[in-house]
């Protein structure tokens, strides 16, 4: 398996995310059968390193998978702010000042050298940094497909 995400990371960053998620196992079949290749780890890792040909094809898919969930992101986004509700144009906002809320809470609770589970702490700040990344990150890379886009 470690060969095969050496090989992922360097080809396709997204596949191997996927590769080592909890759907790994769907993501294994669905590279294999993109590539046409038996459906174990062991028959993909050695396909790819037979043929570097198929390395630039999951490049191409990664690729490909990127604009679309891209696009897909864009489309909610507009159906969102579209919409008469006031909830489903802010739940986000919302969403991301709980956390940050929760976040200081338990910051300020340390620094006051109360107890508090640091499990709690690591995971409010992971989703903070996913929450942060999919605003400022997500628009940032929409501007960089639409300047390529134009060339």
């Amino acid at each position: 398996m470690g060969d095969l995400l050496d090989i992922l990371k360097g080809a396709a960053p997204a596949l191997a995310t996927a590769v080592m998620g909890p759907m790994g196992g769907m993501a294994v079949k669905a590279i294999a059968d993109k590539l046409g290749v038996g459906g174990t780890v062991a028959e993909i890792t050695s396909a790819l390193q037979a043929d570097p040909n198929l390395a630039l094809k999951l490049k191409e898919i990664d690729t490909k998978e990127f604009e679309i969930e891209q696009t897909n992101l864009t489309e909610r986004l507009k159906a969102d702010m579209g919409s008469d509700s006031w909830l489903s144009k802010n739940i986000r906002p919302m969403t991301l000042m709980a956390i940050l809320v929760g976040y200081f809470f338990f910051a300020t609770l340390s620094a006051f050298d109360i107890e508090t589970n640091s499990r709690y702490v690591e995971l409010l700040g992971q989703w903070g940094m996913l929450i942060m990344s999919f605003y400022f990150g997500g628009r940032t890379l929409e501007k960089i497909i639409d300047m390529k886009g134009k060339k």
